[in-house]
Protein backbone atom coordinates (compact mmCIF):
# COMPACT_ATOMS: atom_id res chain seq x y z
CA UNK A 1 0.00 0.00 0.00
CA UNK A 2 1.58 3.46 -0.55
CA UNK A 3 0.86 6.13 1.99
CA UNK A 4 0.26 9.72 0.16
CA UNK A 5 1.85 12.45 0.95
CA UNK A 6 1.11 14.10 4.81
CA UNK A 7 1.68 17.08 6.62
CA UNK A 8 4.80 16.02 8.03
CA UNK A 9 5.72 19.21 9.51
CA UNK A 10 2.78 19.15 11.67
CA UNK A 11 2.80 15.83 12.28
CA UNK A 12 6.30 16.24 14.10
CA UNK A 13 5.36 19.18 15.84
CA UNK A 14 2.73 17.70 17.71
CA UNK A 15 5.51 15.46 19.44
CA UNK A 16 3.94 12.53 20.63
CA UNK A 17 4.66 9.27 21.68
CA UNK A 18 6.82 6.80 19.33
CA UNK A 19 10.03 5.38 18.66
CA UNK A 20 11.41 2.01 17.11
CA UNK A 21 13.90 0.26 17.92
CA UNK A 22 17.03 -2.05 16.15
CA UNK A 23 18.38 -5.30 17.00
CA UNK A 24 21.78 -5.31 15.02
CA UNK A 25 23.06 -8.96 16.75
CA UNK A 26 25.36 -9.56 19.15
CA UNK A 27 28.26 -9.96 16.50
CA UNK A 28 28.00 -6.84 14.47
CA UNK A 29 29.76 -5.99 11.29
CA UNK A 30 32.47 -2.78 12.33
CA UNK A 31 31.38 0.38 11.70
CA UNK A 32 32.87 3.78 10.62
CA UNK A 33 31.68 6.55 12.58
CA UNK A 34 29.53 9.33 10.14
CA UNK A 35 31.20 12.59 9.64
CA UNK A 36 31.73 14.49 12.98
CA UNK A 37 29.83 18.06 13.11
CA UNK A 38 29.20 20.93 15.58
CA UNK A 39 26.09 21.14 15.21
CA UNK A 40 23.37 19.76 18.17
CA UNK A 41 20.92 17.11 17.13
CA UNK A 42 17.41 18.10 16.47
CA UNK A 43 14.81 15.96 15.33
CA UNK A 44 14.27 18.45 12.50
CA UNK A 45 17.42 19.28 11.46
CA UNK A 46 17.61 20.23 7.32
CA UNK A 47 20.84 18.27 5.85
CA UNK A 48 24.29 19.24 6.97
CA UNK A 49 25.53 19.04 3.40
CA UNK A 50 24.69 21.64 0.82
CA UNK A 51 24.66 20.35 -2.69
CA UNK A 52 23.57 21.48 -5.93
CA UNK A 53 20.70 19.39 -7.59
CA UNK A 54 21.55 15.82 -8.73
CA UNK A 55 19.86 13.80 -11.52
CA UNK A 56 16.56 12.85 -10.30
CA UNK A 57 16.47 10.01 -7.95
CA UNK A 58 14.11 7.50 -7.17
CA UNK A 59 13.22 6.06 -3.65
CA UNK A 60 10.94 4.21 -1.89
CA UNK A 61 10.53 3.92 1.80
CA UNK A 62 8.95 0.53 3.65
CA UNK A 63 8.26 1.01 7.19
CA UNK A 64 7.68 -2.51 9.32
CA UNK A 65 4.35 -0.95 10.61
CA UNK A 66 2.01 1.84 9.98
CA UNK A 67 3.79 4.90 10.44
CA UNK A 68 0.19 6.41 12.66
CA UNK A 69 1.98 8.45 15.50
CA UNK A 70 5.75 5.99 15.94
CA UNK A 71 8.00 8.86 15.11
CA UNK A 72 10.76 7.02 14.85
CA UNK A 73 9.04 5.80 11.75
CA UNK A 74 7.55 9.08 10.44
CA UNK A 75 11.01 10.86 10.30
CA UNK A 76 12.61 7.62 8.42
CA UNK A 77 9.20 8.72 5.57
CA UNK A 78 10.39 12.53 6.39
CA UNK A 79 14.30 11.86 5.57
CA UNK A 80 13.92 10.22 2.59
CA UNK A 81 11.15 12.86 1.30
CA UNK A 82 13.65 15.74 1.76
CA UNK A 83 16.32 13.49 -0.62
CA UNK A 84 14.07 13.15 -3.35
CA UNK A 85 12.77 16.51 -3.15
CA UNK A 86 16.58 18.21 -2.85
CA UNK A 87 17.63 16.00 -6.08
CA UNK A 88 14.57 16.43 -7.88
CA UNK A 89 13.28 12.68 -7.85
CA UNK A 90 10.47 10.50 -6.55
CA UNK A 91 9.63 9.43 -2.87
CA UNK A 92 6.91 6.43 -2.12
CA UNK A 93 6.70 5.04 1.13
CA UNK A 94 4.67 1.40 1.52
CA UNK A 95 3.77 0.56 5.17
CA UNK A 96 3.07 -2.81 6.62
CA UNK A 97 1.70 -4.34 9.42
CA UNK A 98 2.82 -8.14 9.43
CA UNK A 99 5.59 -10.45 7.90
CA UNK A 100 3.42 -11.12 5.02
CA UNK A 101 3.32 -6.89 3.98
CA UNK A 102 6.49 -6.44 4.37
CA UNK A 103 7.34 -9.42 1.93
CA UNK A 104 5.01 -7.77 -0.28
CA UNK A 105 6.05 -4.11 -0.37
CA UNK A 106 10.09 -5.14 -0.44
CA UNK A 107 9.15 -7.16 -3.13
CA UNK A 108 7.04 -4.55 -4.72
CA UNK A 109 9.53 -1.93 -4.38
CA UNK A 110 12.24 -4.23 -6.16
CA UNK A 111 10.50 -4.79 -8.78
CA UNK A 112 10.08 -0.60 -8.99
CA UNK A 113 13.86 -0.98 -9.57
CA UNK A 114 14.24 2.52 -7.61
CA UNK A 115 17.63 3.91 -7.14
CA UNK A 116 17.24 2.79 -3.41
CA UNK A 117 15.11 1.00 -1.23
CA UNK A 118 14.97 2.36 2.57
CA UNK A 119 14.47 -0.07 5.32
CA UNK A 120 14.20 0.82 9.13
CA UNK A 121 14.37 -1.18 12.49
CA UNK A 122 15.63 -5.09 13.66
CA UNK A 123 12.42 -6.05 12.29
CA UNK A 124 13.22 -5.88 8.68
CA UNK A 125 17.08 -6.92 9.54
CA UNK A 126 16.88 -10.15 8.32
CA UNK A 127 14.76 -9.50 5.21
CA UNK A 128 16.95 -6.72 4.57
CA UNK A 129 19.78 -9.19 4.30
CA UNK A 130 17.92 -11.54 2.38
CA UNK A 131 16.44 -9.30 -0.62
CA UNK A 132 20.22 -7.61 -0.43
CA UNK A 133 22.04 -10.69 -1.32
CA UNK A 134 19.07 -11.87 -3.44
CA UNK A 135 19.08 -8.75 -5.83
CA UNK A 136 22.54 -7.38 -5.61
CA UNK A 137 21.80 -4.24 -8.35
CA UNK A 138 19.47 -2.98 -6.18
CA UNK A 139 20.84 -0.59 -3.46
CA UNK A 140 19.34 -0.78 0.37
CA UNK A 141 19.96 0.98 3.19
CA UNK A 142 18.50 -0.19 6.22
CA UNK A 143 18.15 2.43 9.62
CA UNK A 144 18.98 0.99 13.32
CA UNK A 145 19.85 -2.34 12.61
CA UNK A 146 22.14 -4.50 10.45
CA UNK A 147 22.78 -8.10 9.67
CA UNK A 148 26.66 -9.42 10.59
CA UNK A 149 27.86 -9.44 6.87
CA UNK A 150 25.86 -6.92 5.00
CA UNK A 151 26.27 -7.74 1.02
CA UNK A 152 27.94 -4.90 -0.96
CA UNK A 153 24.36 -2.82 -2.07
CA UNK A 154 23.16 -3.22 2.03
CA UNK A 155 24.32 0.22 3.69
CA UNK A 156 23.82 0.51 7.35
CA UNK A 157 23.26 3.39 9.71
CA UNK A 158 23.36 2.15 13.33
CA UNK A 159 22.90 4.70 16.41
CA UNK A 160 24.94 4.69 19.95
CA UNK A 161 21.63 4.80 21.52
CA UNK A 162 24.02 4.05 24.59
CA UNK A 163 25.50 7.71 24.85
CA UNK A 164 22.17 9.50 25.27
CA UNK A 165 20.74 6.99 27.76
CA UNK A 166 23.53 7.65 29.98
CA UNK A 167 23.14 11.32 30.27
CA UNK A 168 19.24 10.92 30.64
CA UNK A 169 21.04 8.45 33.87
CA UNK A 170 22.96 11.27 35.08
CA UNK A 171 20.01 13.77 35.35
CA UNK A 172 18.04 11.05 37.03
CA UNK A 173 21.22 10.72 39.69
CA UNK A 174 20.77 14.12 40.82
CA UNK A 175 17.09 14.54 40.87
CA UNK A 176 15.87 10.69 41.81
CA UNK A 177 15.22 12.11 45.86
CA UNK A 178 13.99 7.96 46.27
CA UNK A 179 17.40 6.53 45.37
CA UNK A 180 15.32 4.22 43.09
CA UNK A 181 15.31 3.97 39.49
CA UNK A 182 13.43 2.26 36.66
CA UNK A 183 12.51 1.65 33.07
CA UNK A 184 9.63 0.41 31.01
CA UNK A 185 10.92 -0.98 28.01
CA UNK A 186 9.02 -3.07 24.90
CA UNK A 187 11.28 -6.32 24.62
CA UNK A 188 13.80 -8.12 26.41
CA UNK A 189 16.23 -8.68 24.00
CA UNK A 190 19.79 -7.88 24.38
CA UNK A 191 19.28 -4.65 22.43
CA UNK A 192 17.39 -2.68 24.60
CA UNK A 193 19.86 -2.76 27.22
CA UNK A 194 21.10 0.06 25.77
CA UNK A 195 18.68 2.08 26.69
CA UNK A 196 17.69 0.22 30.51
CA UNK A 197 21.36 -0.61 31.34
CA UNK A 198 23.18 2.66 30.01
CA UNK A 199 20.18 4.80 31.66
CA UNK A 200 21.36 2.85 35.21
CA UNK A 201 24.60 3.25 34.95
CA UNK A 202 24.25 6.66 34.21
CA UNK A 203 22.96 7.44 37.34
CA UNK A 204 25.22 5.20 39.33
CA UNK A 205 27.96 7.20 38.07
CA UNK A 206 26.29 10.14 40.40
CA UNK A 207 25.25 8.37 42.72
CA UNK A 208 26.40 4.35 43.11
CA UNK A 209 23.99 3.64 46.17
CA UNK A 210 21.09 4.04 43.33
CA UNK A 211 19.04 0.68 42.61
CA UNK A 212 17.36 -0.07 39.60
CA UNK A 213 14.51 -1.92 38.61
CA UNK A 214 12.93 -2.77 34.78
CA UNK A 215 10.02 -4.02 33.22
CA UNK A 216 8.98 -5.18 30.02
CA UNK A 217 5.82 -4.89 28.33
CA UNK A 218 6.17 -8.00 25.77
CA UNK A 219 2.74 -9.08 24.39
CA UNK A 220 1.37 -9.15 20.61
CA UNK A 221 2.03 -5.23 20.65
CA UNK A 222 5.15 -4.56 22.25
CA UNK A 223 5.42 -1.05 20.46
CA UNK A 224 1.72 0.14 20.60
CA UNK A 225 -0.14 -1.09 23.94
CA UNK A 226 -0.13 1.95 26.44
CA UNK A 227 -2.48 0.60 28.69
CA UNK A 228 -0.20 -2.24 29.42
CA UNK A 229 3.22 -0.02 29.60
CA UNK A 230 0.58 2.42 32.39
CA UNK A 231 -0.26 -0.65 34.43
CA UNK A 232 3.39 -1.69 34.32
CA UNK A 233 4.55 1.60 34.77
CA UNK A 234 1.98 2.48 38.20
CA UNK A 235 3.04 -1.07 39.49
CA UNK A 236 6.74 -0.28 39.34
CA UNK A 237 6.33 3.16 40.35
CA UNK A 238 4.57 1.63 43.69
CA UNK A 239 7.53 -0.55 44.23
CA UNK A 240 9.63 2.84 45.00
CA UNK A 241 11.26 4.23 42.09
CA UNK A 242 10.25 7.83 41.64
CA UNK A 243 12.35 7.67 37.53
CA UNK A 244 11.32 5.70 34.72
CA UNK A 245 12.06 5.81 31.40
CA UNK A 246 10.07 4.98 28.82
CA UNK A 247 10.94 2.72 26.19
CA UNK A 248 7.83 1.97 24.60
CA UNK A 249 7.89 3.66 21.60
CA UNK A 250 3.81 3.79 20.99
CA UNK A 251 3.40 2.67 24.31
CA UNK A 252 4.95 5.55 26.06
CA UNK A 253 2.00 7.61 25.99
CA UNK A 254 0.78 5.17 28.90
CA UNK A 255 3.77 5.63 30.98
CA UNK A 256 2.86 9.52 30.32
CA UNK A 257 -0.20 8.92 31.99
CA UNK A 258 0.54 7.27 34.95
CA UNK A 259 3.22 9.70 35.82
CA UNK A 260 0.54 11.94 35.58
CA UNK A 261 -1.26 9.79 37.76
CA UNK A 262 1.12 8.89 40.32
CA UNK A 263 3.48 11.69 40.40
CA UNK A 264 6.77 10.10 39.39
CA UNK A 265 9.04 11.93 36.68
CA UNK A 266 10.23 10.18 33.53
CA UNK A 267 11.90 10.03 30.30
CA UNK A 268 11.14 10.13 26.49
CA UNK A 269 12.62 8.46 23.64
CA UNK A 270 14.06 9.79 20.07
CA UNK A 271 12.20 12.73 19.33
CA UNK A 272 10.92 15.51 22.37
CA UNK A 273 7.81 14.21 24.10
CA UNK A 274 8.22 16.38 26.58
CA UNK A 275 4.92 18.51 25.41
CA UNK A 276 2.92 15.03 25.91
CA UNK A 277 2.92 15.45 29.88
CA UNK A 278 4.72 19.13 30.98
CA UNK A 279 5.93 18.78 34.33
CA UNK A 280 6.47 14.69 33.99
CA UNK A 281 9.20 14.24 31.97
CA UNK A 282 12.71 14.92 32.35
CA UNK A 283 14.63 14.75 28.84
CA UNK A 284 14.21 12.49 25.94
CA UNK A 285 17.13 10.05 24.69
CA UNK A 286 17.12 11.77 20.92
CA UNK A 287 17.35 9.94 17.47
CA UNK A 288 17.76 12.22 14.41
CA UNK A 289 16.18 9.73 12.44
CA UNK A 290 15.79 12.26 9.47
CA UNK A 291 18.99 13.29 9.01
CA UNK A 292 20.64 9.95 9.75
CA UNK A 293 18.99 8.87 6.62
CA UNK A 294 19.45 11.78 4.63
CA UNK A 295 23.63 11.50 5.29
CA UNK A 296 23.33 7.63 4.68
CA UNK A 297 20.96 8.14 1.44
CA UNK A 298 23.43 11.22 0.49
CA UNK A 299 26.12 8.89 0.69
CA UNK A 300 25.40 6.01 -1.04
CA UNK A 301 23.83 8.36 -3.81
CA UNK A 302 26.91 9.53 -4.03
CA UNK A 303 29.28 6.58 -3.80
CA UNK A 304 31.16 7.04 -0.62
CA UNK A 305 28.90 5.04 1.85
CA UNK A 306 30.61 2.16 3.99
CA UNK A 307 28.89 -0.67 5.08
CA UNK A 308 28.05 0.15 8.00
CA UNK A 309 28.04 3.68 9.64
CA UNK A 310 27.28 4.75 13.42
CA UNK A 311 26.04 7.79 14.79
CA UNK A 312 26.25 9.00 18.10
CA UNK A 313 26.88 12.09 20.09
CA UNK A 314 29.45 13.72 17.96
CA UNK A 315 27.86 13.14 14.84
CA UNK A 316 24.91 14.35 15.86
CA UNK A 317 22.63 11.50 15.21
CA UNK A 318 21.73 10.95 18.80
CA UNK A 319 21.55 13.59 22.24
CA UNK A 320 19.36 15.05 25.11
CA UNK A 321 17.17 17.94 25.02
CA UNK A 322 19.50 19.04 27.59
CA UNK A 323 21.96 19.57 25.02
CA UNK A 324 19.30 21.52 22.48
CA UNK A 325 19.09 25.14 21.88
CA UNK A 326 15.75 25.26 21.94
CA UNK A 327 15.62 23.80 25.43
CA UNK A 328 13.75 26.59 27.35
CA UNK A 329 11.06 26.13 24.95
CA UNK A 330 11.26 21.99 25.28
CA UNK A 331 8.70 21.97 28.29
CA UNK A 332 10.92 19.52 29.67
CA UNK A 333 11.37 19.45 33.61
CA UNK A 334 15.39 19.33 32.65
CA UNK A 335 14.99 23.05 31.71
CA UNK A 336 14.14 24.19 35.28
CA UNK A 337 17.29 22.64 36.67
CA UNK A 338 20.34 24.93 34.95
CA UNK A 339 23.40 23.41 37.06
CA UNK A 340 22.24 19.82 36.04
CA UNK A 341 21.66 20.95 32.60
CA UNK A 342 25.83 22.15 32.55
CA UNK A 343 26.96 18.55 34.32
CA UNK A 344 25.19 16.90 31.66
CA UNK A 345 26.82 19.21 28.72
CA UNK A 346 30.46 18.22 30.52
CA UNK A 347 29.65 14.52 30.30
CA UNK A 348 28.52 14.48 26.71
CA UNK A 349 32.02 16.68 26.14
CA UNK A 350 33.67 13.80 27.59
CA UNK A 351 32.04 11.47 25.89
CA UNK A 352 33.08 13.26 22.38
CA UNK A 353 36.18 13.52 23.91
CA UNK A 354 36.74 10.12 24.71
CA UNK A 355 37.78 11.39 27.96
CA UNK A 356 34.36 9.37 29.50
CA UNK A 357 33.86 6.04 28.00
CA UNK A 358 30.16 4.68 27.95
CA UNK A 359 30.33 1.18 27.80
CA UNK A 360 28.23 -0.14 25.16
CA UNK A 361 25.73 -3.25 27.06
CA UNK A 362 25.14 -4.88 23.52
CA UNK A 363 28.98 -6.20 23.44
CA UNK A 364 29.05 -7.09 27.37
Amino acid sequence: MTRPLKILVLVLALAVVGAACGDSGDDAPATTAAPATTAAPTTTAAPTTTMAPEDPVSLIYVSPNPLGVNNFLILGEVGTQRVAERRGGTWKTFESVDDSTRRANIEAAIDEAPDVIVLTTFTLVEMADEYSKANPDQKFIIIDACPDEPAPNLHCGVFREHEGAFLLGVMAGHLSEAKQIGSVVALDIPFFKRWWQSFAEGAQSVDPAIENSVVFIAGDNPFSDPARAKELALSLAAQGPDHIFAVGAGSNGGIFEAAAEAGFLSYGVDVNECPSAPGYIIDNNLKVVDAVVEQLLDQVLDGTAGPVVSFGLSEGGTGVMALQPGLADSECVIADHPDIVEEVRAVADGIIDGSIVVNDPLFG
